[in-house]
């Protein structure tokens, strides 16, 4: 074959690359675009006042933890090893995606906390929280060194720590085979909803997030330790404590609902102390109560529905049973959350309730449709509802702001960051 031939055979197959590339560039942009579009013709969550009161809010805490100043010095130096050019909300969302996927294979292999797994299960599961409380602290330090801090950003962290509660709290009980005592998984899984509930409800009264000394770090912490004991022995946590004579577990499990009590208890004297509004209301001049009405009316449904299961749904099921209510404290947590950030009402109904509901009618007509079912309905439905959501918050959010949610441009210098 002639070298002309060659070239031409050559320049032939280039432009040939060539053009199907772009083809295919310009079908997903395509598909983009169509998807961007779906995501907007969505009914709309924010008003233009709220909106506005979104661009105009600051992030305000206080207090802090007792491990925090030791962990700021890991921290700092971690972030220093990320990328200029990597989003804050990337992080978040890489380091949430490793928990939930730790976490439900670990939910699998103890089918629901029932049982025993090979050991280097609860290590991949220890380290992915510790990977997300690592991306999750760093977040924060990544935008202000990047000059990308925005609403954005602390709305989609704290709704990411949302869903790791409920995941991590059901690791938890995976660690400790907590799933034989299935009352006692379900208050546990209960109080901490309430303890990250109490927080934001707080936060939403009084306009600042206020640390204990013992937060969301040492929790953390303390699911690290539990994770490494059931590494060395996974059986450790059925061995009777001598004199009082109840299990590790149990004992964990107490330990865990008792400290959740004293940060609640904590975070409601706050409350009744009066708000920061007018007349001692709400950051957005509301009742000071009223934020308790949904929480409560969730864990009654919870409550009603596992104590009336015709099936023993919360015996038989545990951890499907407890993840389904778990996705619907994630949807009216963020509500609580966005409510604070855009000083605006909180709304009695949520489209989150129907599954619960559903699954109490269900009940009083005498399980027409298999729990079972029904309960994986309800997950799937709430699943779709918290996506929903917090995806047309985000586009509302980017399309108000001018930005991209997983995109930032690479500031020409970079800030240190001296702040918690």
């Amino acid at each position: 074959m002639s070298m002309s031939n060659r070239r031409t055979i050559d320049n032939n197959l280039s432009s040939s690359s060539f053009h199907g590339n772009t083809r295919q560039m310009t079908h997903s942009i395509h598909q983009q675009v169509h998807m961007q579009e779906l995501v907007r013709g969505l009914p709309a969550i924010f008003t233009d006042q709220q909106i506005k009161r979104l661009k105009e809010h600051k992030y305000a805490s206080e207090g802090t933890t007792l491990l925090d100043p030791y962990m700021q010095i890991f921290w700092k130096r971690l972030v220093e090893y990320c990328p200029l050019w990597v989003a804050p909300n990337l992080l978040t969302i890489i380091g949430l995606v490793l928990n939930i996927g730790t976490s439900v294979s670990l939910l699998i292999l103890t089918d629901g906390a029932k049982e025993q797994c090979t050991r280097w299960m609860y290590l991949l599961t220890a380290l992915g929280v510790f990977i997300y409380q690592s991306l999750d602290a760093i977040d924060g330090k990544q935008a202000r060194r990047t000059d990308s801090s925005t609403p954005l950003g602390e709305l989609f962290d704290h709704g990411c720590d949302s869903v790791s509660t409920v995941f991590v709290t059901l690791a938890f009980c995976c660690a400790t085979q907590l799933g034989v005592y299935p009352w006692l998984m379900f208050w546990c899984c209960m109080f901490s909803y309430v303890i990250f509930y109490c927080a934001h409800w707080q936060t939403y009264v009084t306009g600042k997030l206020r640390f204990a000394k013992f937060d969301c770090t040492e929790a953390q912490f303390f699911f690290l330790f539990v994770c490494m004991l059931t590494v060395i022995s996974p059986a450790f946590w059925t061995i009777s404590i001598p004199i009082v004579h109840i299990e590790f577990r149990v004992f964990a499990a107490l330990a865990m609902i008792i400290s959740g009590l004293c940060n609640a208890a904590k975070n409601v004297y706050t409350i009744s102390q009066g708000g920061c509004g007018r007349n001692s209301s709400s950051i957005a001049g509301t009742s000071i109560i009223f934020p308790a009405w949904p929480i409560s009316f969730l864990i009654f449904l919870a409550f009603i529905a596992s104590s009336h299961s015709l099936s023993t749904a919360l015996q038989q099921h545990t951890a499907l049973h407890l993840l389904c209510y778990g996705i619907v404290f994630s949807k009216i947590t963020n509500r609580l959350i966005v409510a604070h950030m855009s000083k605006s009402a909180l709304n009695a109904w949520d489209h989150a309730y129907l599954g619960p509901i559903v699954f109490c009618i269900n009940q009083y007509f005498g399980c027409c449709i298999s729990e079972h079912k029904v309960l994986w309905a309800f997950l799937i439905f709430s699943l779709a509802d918290l996506l929903r959501y917090n995806i047309k918050v985000c586009q509302e959010l980017c399309d108000a702001l001018n930005i991209h949610c997983f995109r930032i441009k690479t500031p020409a210098n970079i800030k240190s960051d001296v702040t918690h």
